[in-house]
């Protein structure tokens, strides 16, 4: 078994605590974890991504291949496009919705939702509206990272545990509401009526 993902998004929306819910997740199952990050220039709304590769065998590279990508998992929606040279035939597309407008001629956003619907596997998630309704804007990372977690070979349980884990050592009041907003992305995601038709 082998699970290699590209995370994308841009700096500040969380893309790293999403690689290291899923990379500790994995690990917590006994499973063999690799990840590399270029952390762009987060402070000025640069590009942000991470590869991460789940295996239960030894894994010999930090980086995922190109066309060798099991899901693109993005915070946005042009962010998910630039990666997609990286996934593989099959491969699934996870992107939240809502754009990220960080440059001035930022393309418009219905062709780029067509574009990610086109591809014969694709999730985009109403990702801010379901962290808003979970009782907090900032956990939209907490619905991606529900939302891609039915195409990772983790059980849910296992990203639950650190999801607690991390926000209990920042906050324990947070723990509920990240909770709450990872289930309603892996609901939302379960929803086939919200998505493109699966290949």
């Amino acid at each position: 078994m082998t699970c290699d993902i590209i995370l994308a998004g841009v700096g500040g929306q969380g893309v790293l605590s999403i690689a290291a819910i899923i990379a500790g997740a994995a690990l917590d199952e006994g499973l063999q974890v690799r990840q590399s990050e270029v952390h762009g220039m987060a402070q000025r709304g640069g590009a942000v991504s991470a590869h991460l590769r789940i295996s239960d065998r030894h894994i010999a590279c930090d980086l995922v291949p190109s066309g060798g990508a099991d899901m693109i998992l993005s915070m946005e929606p042009v962010e998910s496009l630039r990666y997609l040279s990286f996934l593989k035939p099959g491969g699934v597309i996870v992107t939240a919705a809502e754009p990220f407008v960080n440059i001035p001629d930022y393309p418009d956003l219905a062709p780029l939702i067509k574009a990610i619907e086109s591809q014969p596997r694709s999730r985009v998630v109403a990702a801010a509206e379901l962290a808003k309704k979970a009782g907090s804007a900032r956990a939209v990372n907490m619905v991606m990272v529900g939302a891609a977690s039915s195409f990772i070979p983790v059980a849910s349980a296992s990203m639950e545990a650190r999801i607690a884990k991390l926000f209990a050592a920042k906050e324990a009041s947070l723990v509920e509401v990240n909770l709450k907003a990872f289930a309603s992305g892996r609901a939302f995601a379960a929803d086939g009526r919200a998505f493109a038709a699966e290949a």
